[in-house]
């Protein structure tokens, strides 16, 4: 537990997804899993080409609508309403698991409640609480080459969510090769968690007592940049 987290001025989920939409690159095609994921839409760079999947169905999704202008009609796997760019289009269910599965899709990003040091990603249940299903959780993660995961370092009880082992039932084995949380941003590696930027005004310190599993340090930690 990280009672000294309570102290610190966390970045927001809009800050995560601003930080991962840097890895987004010109000609990507990418899927948005639902929570903090979505909102990447929103940050990524005007000057570069990217089509945004959705297992429901769309390809070409564009930023979330402005209070007002939503369309009911158009959602996400989330079924959150959505844009869509010019030259968008929609087709069923089948053939976007079809997309996935044959790995056209560049890059995933996902959220989860626990991630294990050697790349486990548990996001779809939590035991005794009903939920309808794992939906395309499955799917993406067998299939997918690139996995960030937008998620919070620690949950209200300031207990670290990276962890050993992942005690929920798993969604996916070895596949995480990032993360970013409201502390770090994180690789997945042999050894473990390798730690590569800092939250502004996080210590390396603070990030470790908020990080179970094993966190790799090597050299000065440079602060995320988020503009």
């Amino acid at each position: 537990m990280l009672n000294g987290l309570k102290r610190i001025k966390m970045l927001t989920k809009e800050d995560i997804a601003r930080r991962i939409a840097k890895e987004v690159k010109d000609g990507y095609y990418v899927n948005l899993g639902i929570g903090i994921p979505t909102l990447v839409a929103n940050y990524v760079r005007n000057d570069i080409s990217v089509e945004f999947q959705s297992e429901n169905g769309v390809l070409g999704m564009g930023p979330f609508p402005f209070e007002g202008e939503e369309d009911a009609d158009i959602i996400n796997a989330g079924k959150q309403t959505i844009t869509t760019l010019p030259g968008a289009s929609f087709f069923d269910s089948a053939f976007s698991f079809g997309m996935i599965r044959s790995q056209k899709v560049d890059l995933t990003i996902l959220g989860a409640m626990e991630v294990a040091e050697n790349g486990d990603i548990a996001n779809w249940k939590i035991p005794g609480k009903m939920v309808k299903g794992m939906g395309g959780a499955m799917d993406l993660v067998a299939s997918a080459e690139n996995i960030i995961v937008a998620m919070m370092h620690v949950n209200k009880a300031g207990e670290s969510k990276l962890l050993k082992e992942c005690s929920l039932p798993l969604t996916g084995v070895g596949c995480v090769k990032k993360i970013v949380t409201e502390l770090a941003v994180l690789e997945v590696t042999s050894k473990g968690f390798k730690l590569l930027e800092r939250a502004p005004g996080v210590t390396v310190d603070e990030i470790k007592k908020a990080t179970e599993g094993n966190l790799i340090i090597e050299g000065e930690i440079p602060e995320m940049i988020l503009n």
